[in-house]
């Protein structure tokens, strides 16, 4: 059973790697050393769709953040994602997103973008990371800006989040174009949760001047300028994503502001940063002078 759910982890990461090029049955089962016929039967058993429509799926939104962000014609994009015909990639651009990529481009608007999860292995490794890790501090600014935000109900942290809004939200918070470059996920203060339980939101922070669509079920809130220090943990192994949380947590709880001049804010969000092995767990602590 482990050694399947290791298959099935190592094609997830050989189409994520060459997501940007041709894929097909055959290359996915080969890194798997698989048929392609068990290759396709284990891909489905664990992750609940074929490779094809994994690939596809995942090019569609691919595409979409390209069509977003650069100048391009939906004739390249079409082509370069590895679609046959312009026709095809329009044909399946509209039944993934509900829109025509050519008016998408001209004015793009929230969609659902597909956020696929590699699939966990469940027995423990043996630890990988060193005892002895540095976390990197420095202070920066974030501007007076709107966050774009989906609540839950009592929501602390990400699992409890994901278990009462669901894990898709993070696709449509991604085609929301942000001034920091990614969705975030934030511990709201009192003053901000609706209801006073819920104090783990994700959204997307945008300019004060945004007047875009907000999506069904979402909410705008306003944040002004404020100061943060940003802690970075070293790179990780994708799988040792709770360690590497762990360290940036107790690095926050050991750190006396103080040093530099500043004190604990609590007036503005706590914000987590996602988890990404090769640049380091991030997390952003809200400080303000000390007066």
């Amino acid at each position: 059973m482990e050694d399947q759910v290791r298959a099935v982890r190592v094609m997830q990461d050989y189409i994520r790697k060459h997501i940007d090029e041709e894929i097909g049955i055959e290359d996915v089962a080969s890194e798997a050393s698989f048929s392609s016929s068990h290759a396709r039967r284990l891909f489905i058993k664990y992750v609940g769709m074929t490779p094809a429509v994994y690939i596809r799926r995942l090019k569609l939104s691919r595409s979409a953040l390209r069509l977003r962000d650069e100048n391009c014609q939906v004739l390249d994009v079409a082509m370069n994602m590895g679609f046959g015909s312009v026709d095809g990639y329009q044909r399946a651009f509209r039944r993934e997103f509900g829109c025509n990529p050519k008016e998408y481009a001209g004015s793009p608007v929230p969609i659902w973008l597909f956020t696929p999860y590699p699939i966990q292995i469940k027995e423990r490794k043996e630890r990988t990371m060193s005892e002895t890790r540095s976390v990197f501090i420095q202070v920066i600014e974030k501007p007076a800006r709107k966050v774009i935000i989906k609540r839950g109900i009592k929501a602390t942290e990400y699992w409890s989040y994901c278990e009462e809004v669901g894990c898709d939200v993070w696709g449509l918070l991604t085609s929301i174009k942000s001034i920091s470059g990614e969705p975030v996920c934030l511990w709201l203060p009192k003053h901000l949760r609706k209801p006073a339980a819920n104090e783990y939101v994700q959204g997307v922070e945008v300019e004060l001047d945004y007047s875009g669509a907000i999506p069904e079920g979402f909410e705008v809130i306003e944040l002004p300028a404020s100061t943060y220090l940003l802690f970075r943990g070293e790179p990780f192994e994708d799988d040792n994503y709770e360690e590497a949380i762990g360290e940036i947590w107790n690095a926050e709880k050991k750190y006396d502001p103080s040093f530099i001049g500043y004190e604990w804010d609590d007036m503005n969000p706590r914000i987590q940063l996602e988890p990404r092995g090769k640049r380091g767990y991030i997390e952003l602590v809200p400080v303000k002078k000390i007066q």
